[in-house]
């Protein structure tokens, strides 16, 4: 039968709700540190911005499953990865010339209204599952509604109607707190709150179908860092200018001459890395479930390697912008870490043969026969 999802397919379509929300420890976790560091004591920046990048896309790349198992997501066509740095590269140099001619506090405002909007339905998507697992399922399930939206031209196609669950209600509540104090404080806690959200919904709905896109894209991007960085002012200018939170901020103890109290994390660095880890994670659940299903022993895993390339990628990063004490393009390092984390760890478990299997890998030819296909861009 057409419709008939293979073994491997239904395997990755049954997983629990509880993998979605992701190894709840690591949202707990992020949520801690943020606290901690406001209330408690400052965090020794570095280990923070380590800890806190690398707890969201494990976090990210478990909430990416549910949805990709069900073709939810945004996928990324080869196309689309070797477009992705031209694209980013106007955009980058749009923002430098809006920020050279036009008000500085003009354009943060009208920034700010954007990032708002799209923050409280980043936090409540966040936010939604994980308060669902900690109410009964019968209140969690539960459709509270409120009327009908009507059309808002430009912005939807027709009339939307106004309904959402407890969790969701909770959880906009909170959202809508959150996005008042950072229009009023501009406070470093609100700041994180809403750029971890939007780190953690990227790596959700956002995905690769095959290591080869992914590498297309991780290639791409380290050249389009190492340009903008080392041979123009054009990103740090930018990311020093942008006051919206496009950017993690890390308190750090203020030194005479010290410019800025923060050290800073742009959002890219979590989320093209974290969609590319998140890959691994579902090619291994998708490689164990066919050996499951074809009767053969589970494969090697590759997730906790890759994983660890990007915290080692990323430890570098600091490490040698404290040695040079200038800005370094996080992806230069980051990309190696993972992709070279990928490939040894290929050829450790197979050699050659191995490495030409996952060079191979397409999660879509994984999922053939599924009832619906993933959403390409």
């Amino acid at each position: 039968m057409a419709g008939t999802r293979s073994a491997t397919a239904k395997a990755a379509a049954d997983i629990e709700d509880a993998r979605h929300v992701a190894a709840p420890m690591a949202h707990v976790l992020l949520i801690c540190l943020q606290a901690c560091c406001a209330l408690v004591t400052v965090i020794e920046p570095n280990l923070h911005i380590l800890a806190t990048a690398t707890l969201a896309v494990y976090a990210g790349a478990h909430r990416s499953i549910k949805p990709a198992a069900q073709g939810n997501t945004e996928a990324m066509t080869k196309q689309d990865a070797m477009r992705f740095p031209v694209i980013g590269s106007c955009v980058l140099f749009g923002f430098f010339v809006l920020f050279k001619y036009l008000p500085k506090d003009l354009v943060n405002k009208l920034l700010t209204v954007y990032f708002v909007v799209l923050g409280i339905f980043a936090l409540v998507g966040c936010l939604s599952p994980v308060l669902a697992r900690f109410v009964p399922k019968s209140f969690a399930g539960k459709v509270m509604k409120f009327g009908t939206l009507p059309t808002i031209p430009l912005i939807t196609d027709g009339p939307s109607k106004l309904e959402c669950t407890p969790p969701e209600l909770i959880a906009g509540v909170a959202a809508c707190g959150f996005c008042g104090w950072y229009v009023v404080e501009k406070h470093w806690v609100a700041n994180n709150a809403l750029g971890l959200a939007f780190s953690l919904t990227g790596v959700e709905f956002l995905t690769l179908d095959s290591v080869q896109i992914g590498t297309i894209l991780l290639v791409g991007l380290f050249f389009y860092d190492i340009f903008w960085v080392f041979f123009t002012p054009v990103m740090v200018t930018v990311a020093k200018s942008f006051d919206a939170p496009i950017k993690l901020l890390f308190p750090r103890v203020v030194e005479p001459g010290s410019k800025s109290p923060f050290s800073m994390l742009g959002l890219g660095d979590i989320v093209v890395p974290g969609i590319y880890v998140a890959l691994t994670l579902r090619m291994d659940q998708q490689r164990a479930a066919r050996a499951k299903a074809e009767g053969k022993p589970a494969p090697k895993r590759y997730f906790p390697a890759v994983i660890f390339g990007y915290f080692a990628g990323l430890a570098t990063t600091i490490a040698v912008m404290n040695v040079f004490n200038a800005a370094q393009p996080a992806l230069l390092y980051i990309v190696p870490g993972i992709l070279g984390a990928t490939f040894l760890r290929a050829l450790i478990a197979g050699g050659v043969k191995e490495l030409k299997e996952i060079w191979a890998f397409v999660e879509a030819g994984e999922e053939e026969g599924a009832d619906e296909p993933k959403k390409s861009k």
